[in-house]
């Protein structure tokens, strides 16, 4: 994995049409997302050169720029075509792929229904996000809490909610842990700062109703690989003090893919045969030509 800024590196940038040198895809600094978050995004994995469930992300990627009122002026299949093209123009195999949408900067005011709507694609080689991941992840509890669904557009994959996930993400670094268990408005268990999150409890899996975070796409892979195998999946509200009911924990998410969790907030968990099960499972799924 470089440690290689973003903004000083070789290859290419798909941005508005064309394919522009990385060091040259710049916005303006009176770009609308950049002071009012009208920026939807969507992390990708490509396996072999072929990214996971790429379909599902591009149509993913125009529902939540329209939950945020605008319209992406690619359609699903020509930004599928589009991240096919740039992995292959960057000549990678494994890699992550972000794809971007916002608002301009014609108007620069809490209203901007004349901006243009801007589009970019980027990718890079990315490895595990969590390193050996048998060995399972430590999370604290995040000081902050996943808003009512009255209150921000959560079924939208927005840039201006993960302010919290940063602020979260950070706390949990600083304490010495590698994320943070978030919890939503009702004091109910919600998910990780960007991953869902699954508990297993006598040979069933238990995970949070997706009733005001996103419902992942690997998220749902990993509910489908399960009911599969025949394992009961059982979504429900899950409340902090049953964590300590549970034997196995798990997060899922396209960074994350399916990460063990040894430990939330004092209490221990044991990455064991069912975690293990449904972590190899998707790395089979994701990683076929036809996934």
């Amino acid at each position: 994995m470089t440690t290689q800024p973003f903004h000083d590196r070789d290859g290419w940038v798909w941005m508005d049409g064309e394919f522009v040198p990385q060091r040259d895809a710049k916005v303006h600094l009176l770009t609308h997302a950049l002071h009012y978050a009208s920026c939807v995004f969507e992390g990708e994995r490509a396996y072999g050169g072929v990214i996971y469930k790429s379909r599902e992300h591009s149509e993913r990627l125009h529902h939540s720029a329209r939950v945020l009122g605008f319209q992406i002026p690619y359609g699903p299949e020509e930004l599928d075509g589009i991240k096919h093209e740039l992995i292959r123009k960057m000549g990678f195999e494994d890699a992550y792929v972000r794809a971007v949408a916002w608002r301009g900067s014609e108007q620069l005011g809490v209203s901007a229904k004349s901006n243009t709507v801007h589009c970019a694609v980027a990718t890079w080689q990315w490895g595990d996000y969590f390193a050996d991941k048998m060995k399972g992840i430590r999370l604290m509890v995040a000081p902050w809490r996943r808003p009512a669904p009255d209150t921000a557009p959560c079924n939208s994959k927005a840039a201006g909610l993960y302010m919290i996930c940063t602020l979260s993400k950070h706390a949990a670094e600083d304490a010495g842990f590698n994320d943070a268990l978030m919890f939503d408005w009702r004091g109910q268990i919600a998910e990780a700062t960007g991953a869902n999150i699954f508990f297993v409890r006598d040979g069933a899996l238990h995970t949070p109703k997706p009733d005001c975070f996103l419902d992942g796409i690997t998220r749902r892979s990993v509910i489908a690989l399960a009911e599969k195998r025949g394992i009961e999946v059982i979504e429900r509200a899950i409340f902090p003090n049953e964590l300590a009911t549970f034997s196995e924990a798990f997060l899922t998410g396209t960074a994350a893919e399916v990460t063990p969790i040894r430990e939330i907030a004092g209490m221990a968990f044991k990455p064991a045969n069912i975690t293990e099960q449904l972590l190899h499972d998707y790395s089979a799924l994701a990683r076929r030509k036809n996934a």
